[in-house]
């Protein structure tokens, strides 16, 4: 992609910045519904990244009532954005209001490239290439800490995704 260059995952440092304080969005795009690839993008603040399987992996969770979560799940590839400070307003809004109803690349003025068949954005500092590797779904059963279930007064637990990072895409400049 013009403007960009791939760096190692070690390069990539500051992660718990990044997702936690500085947000990320996720991108996905898949045919649901009516056949026609529907892509959308929501902020997210909860992950990680490790290692699992012997390869270099994030860990995302999506509650299930976001629109972006049926093209996650619906898909084989996503992406995963990071952005400098400048685009906090656009991040806010890709988090406030729904994809189903909104395109939130022209409200944000953010805008999609295509990198191989995965939704990339042009703005980013950084655009992770991800393959999803499994799916699944938070449970009540499964919590240790009983007071960690108040972050789901409605059992809305989230869906877990861990993807493969294939590559990391740095914007030049």
């Amino acid at each position: 992609m013009q403007g960009f260059r791939i760096i190692t995952p070690s390069a990539f440092d500051g992660i718990f910045e990044r997702i936690g304080k500085d947000w990320m969005l996720l991108t996905a795009a898949a045919e649901i519904e009516t056949g026609e690839r529907i892509l959308n993008t929501m902020t997210a603040s909860w992950g990680g990244m490790g290692i699992l399987w012997g390869k270099r992996v994030a860990f995302l969770f999506v509650r299930p009532q976001r629109y972006t979560d049926r093209l996650i799940g619906a898909s084989e590839r996503m992406s995963i954005s990071f952005f400098d400070e400048d685009y906090r307003a656009a991040l806010r809004l890709c988090g406030t209001v729904s994809g189903a109803d909104t395109d939130k690349f022209a409200a944000a003025g953010l805008t999609p490239l295509d990198a191989a068949g995965t939704p990339v954005i042009a703005e980013a500092r950084y655009n992770l290439i991800c393959r999803k590797l499994y799916a699944d779904t938070l449970r009540r059963e499964g919590f240790c800490l009983p007071a960690l279930l108040e972050n789901y007064k409605a059992e809305d637990y989230h869906h877990v995704y861990v993807v493969e990072i294939e590559e990391i895409w740095q914007r030049d400049s």
